[in-house]
């Protein structure tokens, strides 16, 4: 089977691969603004299908207790997948953007094999737990405690990372017992859609247990948080429509998973390494252009090298122009449209009039007559509190802010409505472990220490979300719990 996309991929739905009722709408390659080709474009009417097959899977199958055969489904799901890796490297690279250095990690391969971890837990995880035996009110009990999958899962899914954010989704969920209908991204349906073709032609899951929805209307997204028929909806994008989807699921009271924004901070303690850690700092915030909700976009440097970090800071982001991602040498790829390159510029407009300093980059590559590029951008002279600061900009800008101490840094990095990512460059351990445990976010790297993996779970304090995905934390945020007594 060969899954290079035809004129246009399909939808799965109740085990089938079946076109979408309102046609197909256009792929397009944001490195060279080229149609390349067509995803299935569905309707109401096919996600209601879909939520349809899902119910009645999850209702009338053994799926939901059958931990041995849903691992061996998703052990055959990479499997597969695995075999096909350069038809997909190659079409997510195409679709995404993506730097193609990427794919051998976050992007495709990191993903795919993280189906492996869920599998393993499938099998693993202590579904029962024994209590022993009390006498509540005098009368004596065993008793015991069960999980349970919740039921029907709707996953929202954005365009950044689809491979990883799709499969951090459907994996723990359906390795948990849940069925699944994934809505993705319109500007990324292939990476969702090449892998319905996987599960249908090449692995043994029952219909109904995964249907694959791909539309250019995002308000079938709305429509899988107000069905009643979904138990839980797993989103991950921005803030604001985290929020829209946390109020339409308040109606039928349905559990939600949000993971959204971030506007993470890099701090830099006085007795670190400036020139390793800047550096550091500038590759993070180009890579894939920036297009992470968890990248390091604040550059928080000792006040008294401020210059010397912002010299550091702008000769290493000259060193990462927006080039070609099929390239392997390219850290910045496009943007993913024309609407995302215009709203980096207007924030880089904003930094202007707020009186920032571009030190490098704020305008599109001279070499790049086609594609949503925009060039690594470095921006000096705002306060914390400045709106450039404080919103998630999604491209590969970094502001540069001054600190007063160890405190004055936490503060900062505390000053922001988000709290998803962080990182600290240092070498007291003490003063490092102060910051660590002072910085309210998810996930926090120490000099360079990378904590991605499918066993660490991945979430965000404050306005960046709700619950946490990946390791045990992630799959147990699909199950129910179950209190058993039994008079003995």
């Amino acid at each position: 089977m060969s899954l290079r996309p035809a004129s246009a991929s399909d939808l799965l739905i109740d085990g089938k691969l079946t076109p979408g009722t309102g046609g197909v709408f256009d792929v397009v390659n944001p490195a060279t603004e080229e149609v390349i080709g067509r995803a299935a474009d569905a309707t109401p009417d096919d996600m209601d299908a879909a939520i349809a097959a899902a119910r009645h899977a999850f209702d009338t199958t053994t799926w939901s207790r059958d931990a041995a055969f849903r691992a061996q489904c998703l052990r055959q799901l990479r499997d597969a997948l695995l075999a096909h890796t350069d038809e997909l490297r190659e079409s997510t690279v195409a679709e995404v953007g993506c730097p193609v250095f990427l794919t051998h990690g976050p992007q495709l391969e990191g993903p795919i094999n993280d189906l492996g971890y869920f599998a393993d837990l499938a099998e693993s995880y202590a579904w029962s737990r024994d209590l022993g035996e009390a006498k509540p009110m005098g009368i004596k009990n065993t008793r015991e405690i069960r999980k349970e999958a919740v039921g029907v899962v709707g996953a929202i899914t954005p365009w950044n990372f689809p491979h990883q954010i799709n499969f951090a989704k459907i994996g723990p969920a359906l390795a948990a017992g849940c069925t699944v209908v994934l809505k993705p991204a319109p500007d990324t349906p292939w990476c969702a859609a090449l892998v319905g073709k996987v599960i249908a032609e090449e692995t043994d899951f029952p219909p109904g247990v995964v249907n694959i929805v791909t539309s250019s209307d995002h308000a079938l997204g709305a429509q899988l948080s107000t069905d009643p028929r979904v138990d839980l909806v797993s989103f991950t994008g921005s803030t604001a429509t985290g929020k829209k989807v946390m109020a339409s699921a308040a109606e039928s009271l349905k559990r939600v998973f949000l993971e959204l924004g971030g506007k993470s901070a890099f701090l830099v303690l006085d007795d670190a390494d400036l020139a390793s850690a800047v550096s550091m700092a500038a590759f993070a915030v180009v890579t894939h252009a920036g297009q992470g909700c968890a990248i390091t976009t604040r550059l928080v440097v000792p006040r008294e090298k401020l210059a010397e970090a912002t010299a550091l800071a702008r000769d290493s982001m000259a060193g990462f122009a927006a080039a070609d991602p099929t390239d392997p040498g390219t850290i910045c790829g496009p943007v993913i449209s024309a609407k995302q390159r215009e709203r980096v510029e207007s924030y880089i407009e904003l930094a202007r009039t707020e009186g920032g300093t571009i030190e490098i980059g704020g305008d599109r590559p001279a070499d790049r007559d086609k594609g949503f590029f925009v060039s690594p951008t470095l921006i000096s002279g705002l306060d914390n509190s400045s709106r450039t600061a404080q919103e998630e900009i999604f491209g590969p800008v970094l502001v540069i802010l001054p600190h007063d101490g160890d405190d004055d840094a936490i503060r900062i990095a505390n000053d922001s409505p988000y709290g998803l990512s962080g990182a600290v460059w240092g070498t007291d351990r003490e003063r490092i472990n102060k910051v660590v445990d002072g910085v309210r976010t998810g996930t926090m790297s120490v000099n360079g220490g990378i904590w991605y993996s499918a066993d660490v779970p991945f979430g965000g304090y404050k306005h960046s979300g709700i619950g946490r995905e990946m390791g045990v934390a992630g799959f147990e945020e699909y199950l129910e719990t179950k209190a058993i007594a039994e008079p003995v």
